[in-house]
């Protein structure tokens, strides 16, 4: 068994989606975890071995906040490099979803919201920055 405070750094993978209402709008949630905790950003987690990115983000947004989505096409890829984290953001759009947010991770996630694209919460995640810059373009 090895010591993981003892093993190399590595960048670890995260998968997301940008979740876009019929009216526009992008659905945030608040971390109350680092890295970035108190930033809102868009719902997803950790890549699990042997998992695709694609299905990653739609359980990861199932388990957080009991919502099925279909992730589409990739919006856009972030590198978030802090002193204390590397990781590599993979964010997908998806147009709706099946089911009302709740809060399924309290421990994690501190609230949620529908947001229109022009006004947004602040601080936002680099990885949201990016999202939402793709929408715009």
């Amino acid at each position: 068994m090895s010591d993981e405070s003892s093993a190399p750094l590595r960048p670890r993978v995260g998968c997301g989606a940008a979740i876009l209402d019929a009216e526009g709008r992008i659905l945030l949630v608040r971390r109350k975890r680092q890295p970035e905790a108190g930033h809102w950003g868009q719902p997803g987690g950790k890549l699990d071995w042997g998992e695709t990115s694609r299905a990653c983000a739609e359980r990861e947004i199932l388990e957080e906040l009991g919502i099925t989505i279909v992730a589409g096409p990739v919006l856009c890829v972030t590198d978030m490099i802090a002193d204390d984290a590397h990781w590599v953001a993979v964010t997908y759009r998806a147009d709706g979803c099946v089911g009302e947010p709740t809060i399924q991770e309290p421990q994690a996630l501190a609230d949620w919201g529908w947001f229109p694209l022009d006004a947004l919460p602040s601080p936002l995640t680099a990885a949201t920055l990016d999202a939402v810059a793709s929408l715009r373009a």
